[in-house]
């Protein structure tokens, strides 16, 4: 009898310890839209994100609208993936929820391109509070065809920017805003306008296009780099997306 009891507690303590090995360290909720000049960037990116899931012991939820945005449904996640959804057809519930969740620091965010599409766009009005969430901006034009430029990273010491050189070359479908966000984000990579093809035109001189708000306490990033499929080959974003996913969920 004492040594089936034995057993049994051997039994039990060998499936604690498999269940504590299987545990996801952390459930994120991603959004993207379906459809669009920016689907085939997004459904290259799930395949990318279930990858590292699955490497790095992790969930991950895909939604495709702020319909089910809740406090109460955000809960559930400690990281916020925001994969080309813009900032304008959320519901007033999930504005507030996500408000919630980035001012009190419920979970980490980082967002891709699309998220500083700021301004009146399809019959809404521009989110106010994320428009200073991003730095005070508003969406103002963008380059047709995208253009490859030199990308300058600003603090090496961050950790979404470890083992990324101190310049690189990126192609995207670049956005310009009414105005630098500098001064109200911290910038992490910024682009030298100055390497362009001669064709561009469409500048806007202080151009960051990585950087993180440090006036809220959810750590947070943007990456205005998500147009393109080819980012996702690319080690160089690789590593960053890597990097910036892990430190805004502070693992």
């Amino acid at each position: 009898m004492r040594t089936l009891t034995i057993l049994t507690l051997f039994f039990a303590l060998l499936c604690a310890i498999a269940t504590a090995q299987h545990k996801p360290r952390f459930k994120a909720l991603a959004i993207a839209e379906t459809g669009g000049g920016h689907a085939k960037f997004d459904s290259v990116a799930k395949i990318w994100l279930n990858k590292l899931a699955i490497d790095s012991n992790f969930t991950i939820d895909y939604i495709t609208d702020t319909k089910p945005i809740t406090k109460a449904y955000l809960s559930q996640y400690q990281l916020f993936i925001q994969l080309d959804y813009p900032p304008y057809p959320w519901g007033n519930e999930a504005q507030q929820a996500f408000k919630d969740y980035i001012k009190k620091g419920k979970g980490g965010w980082i967002g891709f391109h699309h998220p500083t599409l700021l301004g009146v766009f399809d019959g809404y009005p521009m989110w106010r509070w994320y428009s200073r969430f991003m730095g005070h901006i508003q969406f103002e034009n963008y380059i047709p065809g995208g253009a490859t430029a030199t990308l300058n990273v600003e603090d090496a010491s961050h950790p979404a920017m470890q083992g990324l050189p101190y310049s690189f070359a990126t192609r995207d479908q670049w956005y310009t805003y009414n105005k630098s966000p500098r001064g109200h984000v911290h910038v992490l990579a910024s682009i030298d306008e100055n390497t362009y093809p001669s064709t561009v035109k469409v500048k806007m001189g202080d151009h960051p296009v990585v950087w993180t708000n440090q006036h809220v306490k959810a750590r947070n990033i943007y990456i205005a780099m998500g147009h393109y499929t080819e980012l996702l080959s690319d080690p160089i974003y690789t590593n960053m997306v890597r990097n910036a996913l892990f430190w805004a969920v502070g693992k």
